[in-house]
């Protein structure tokens, strides 16, 4: 028996040993997540310490932490002309300032998010940390939050400054004195302020130089900003749980102020003007690409051959695309163009300065393999090519268009016809033909359609003759027309009339789909497809029909945008009406949700 009892109780030991050692390999299992962030325990200097003058700085935690993007993340006011060297080491976060520490002033870091404890990540957020070289911290602090000009998205990863100074001319020549940065919502804070009266900008710094540069984006307040503090009551509410109310009781803070600027950020309608590149794909043109917009076109002199009156210029609206065809053989068959190039090319300060480049154009001809073997085969007929949007559910507002591939020469419209067919036959309606462009590239027909009935567009062989001699194939085209019940409509009436207002309707990703200018008796958006449909509108100040961006140099706002806050779901055969007064929401409350985004993300900033 004792034989037996002595056995089980080495069975059992061994058993529980085997366990543990299981165990122990496995670790400890179950219990809660760790969601507690990191807890300052000490730091040398205390946080808000006076007189501190030495360069390192040592904050120390209850637990293993890191510092995640130092760079990114971590704003050092007053900027930092040599960025301090930022680490994380077990419990210890270190600064070593490389610039001199300046007499009297108080120096803020803010971390924002970027300490985490070493395990589960979780962040000490919006941690600040301040001393004073003098006698005094100063305590004061500048809030607002930042969006987009053109669509009222908040703005993340955006320097916001200031400057004792009145001159608005500081902002092109020195640092800010004191930043913050804006986050994920576009909120910004400039801790740690002097009484006074201060200019306050947002900027886009990619030169990292903590002042304006050419091309960077900004935002500006008109007026000087004095930043003051008040004592106010709140109410404070403590809990049992998480759904019972303990107490509710009033208790004093301090709010400081101003907390509610708004900045509209913008960037300039500046770029740098320089000439990109030619391209020649056919022999008969080539294209010149600009860095941007151009007011007026280069000057060309051709050095190996002569041009005069035997060239047509294609040029877009802004003039930074241009296609020069050529009519006369004995220049497009030259293999390389060889010319001058005078324009307008901007410098180092951002003014337009005469340039003038030696070019060449060269036509890049496919390579012949020496080994191919030559086959004989018939010519192909080569036509004058064009293309039509004539369609088998073509909507009742479009105009029919025909685009060619080169510029037309002539044009015989007799042999051109629209019908539209009546019963069984097909009636001859009378063609009004319009011109387009100026190469005479794109043409329209122009037509008061009628819906659901079908139509014929036909242009005979040999009709129509380029430029080049080349003349069109046969053309037959079927052309039937939307039911109006496939189609929505929306009238806006405006609650408070401006003749400045234009409208923009919107599809579900922000884009524009159709901009119209406001109408006295309602502005009516009609043939729209049935579906999800958001609005916003612009003062046109200037009256050119489309959003105009600000200049801060003559310190010109951007005009001003506004969303309207709902979104409409329009169904087929229905015209809604709605009153729209612009003003009646904050601009912050105005764009809905589901179009927000972060448009730091846009400006790349």
């Amino acid at each position: 028996m004792r034989k037996v009892i002595f056995k089980i109780f080495i069975v059992t030991i061994v058993g529980i040993v085997v366990y543990a050692c299981a165990n122990k390999a496995q670790g400890p299992t179950g219990g809660p997540k760790d969601e507690t962030p990191p807890k300052v325990m000490k730091s040398v200097p205390l946080n808000g310490a006076l007189n501190f003058k030495k360069k390192e700085i040592q904050i120390i935690f209850d637990e293993n932490i890191k510092v995640e993007k130092p760079n990114e993340t971590i704003i050092i006011s007053p900027p930092q002309a040599k960025q301090p060297d930022v680490k994380g080491n077990a419990k210890v976060v270190s600064i070593l300032f490389e610039d001199d520490l300046k007499d009297s002033t108080t120096y803020t870091v803010n971390f924002g998010n970027s300490i985490v404890d070493l395990n589960e990540n979780n962040p000490l957020k919006d941690f600040r940390f301040a001393f004073s070289t003098g006698n005094e911290i100063d305590t004061l602090q500048i809030s607002g939050t930042l969006i987009n000009a053109d669509d009222l998205n908040p703005v993340s990863g955006v320097i916001v400054g200031i400057y004792a100074e009145d001159n608005d001319s500081v902002f092109f020549k020195k640092p800010f004195i004191r930043i913050g940065k804006t986050d994920e919502n576009g909120r910004f804070t400039v801790d740690n302020c002097k009484p006074g009266k201060y200019r306050i900008y947002a900027l886009g710094d990619v030169s990292k130089d903590y002042f304006y540069q050419p091309g960077e984006s900004v935002a500006f307040i008109d007026s000087l900003i004095s930043p003051y503090a008040i004592r106010e009551e709140k109410q404070d509410t403590l809990w049992k749980d998480t759904v019972t109310v303990d107490t509710v009781r009033t208790i004093t803070v301090t709010r400081f102020l101003p907390d509610n600027l708004l900045f509209k950020y913008f960037k300039e309608n500046k770029k740098r003007q320089y000439f990109v590149k030619s391209e020649r794909k056919k022999d008969q043109y080539f294209t010149l690409f600009f860095n941007t917009d151009a007011a007026q076109l280069p000057e060309i002199k051709p050095l190996n051959f002569e041009w005069a009156n035997k060239v047509l210029i294609q040029k877009n609206a802004t003039l930074d695309t241009l296609t020069y065809w050529l009519k006369d053989s004995s220049v497009y068959n030259i293999d390389t163009l060889t010319m001058t190039l005078t324009y307008l090319k901007t410098d180092s300060i951002f003014n337009l300065q005469t340039q003038t480049d030696t070019i060449n154009v060269f036509m890049r001809k496919a390579a012949v393999n020496p080994k191919a073997k030559l086959k004989k085969t018939t010519p192909e007929i080569e036509f004058y090519k064009l293309n039509t949007n004539a369609s088998s559910s073509f909507d009742v507002y479009n105009p029919l268009l025909i685009t060619f591939d080169a510029p037309l020469d002539s044009i015989d419209l007799t042999k051109i016809k629209l019908q539209q067919k009546i019963d069984s036959t097909f009636k001859e309606l009378p063609l009004k033909w319009r011109q387009v462009d100026s190469t005479r590239m794109l043409f329209a027909v122009d037509y008061k359609w009628e819906p659901e009935k079908l139509y014929e567009f036909n242009i005979d062989s040999a009709a129509i003759k380029s430029i080049y001699n080349l003349k069109n194939n046969k053309l037959n085209a079927d052309i039937k027309i939307k039911s109006l019940d496939e189609y929505s409509a929306l009238k806006i009436l405006a609650a408070n009339f401006d003749s400045l207002i234009v409208y923009q309707m919107l599809d579900t990703k922000d884009n524009v789909l159709v901009t119209k200018k406001a109408q006295s008796k309602g502005t009516l958006f009609e043939y729209l497809k049935p579906g999800d449909f958001y609005l916003r509108a612009f003062t046109d100040k200037n009256q050119n029909g489309k959003w105009d961006t600000g200049d801060i140099t003559t310190r010109k706002q951007p005009e001003e945008m506004y969303y309207y806050p709902k979104k409409f779901s329009l169904r087929a055969n229905w015209e809604f009406e709605e009153t729209w007064y612009i003003k009646a929401l904050p601009l912050l409350e105005q764009k809905p949700s589901e179009l927000k985004k972060d448009g730091g993300k846009k400006q790349g900033n």
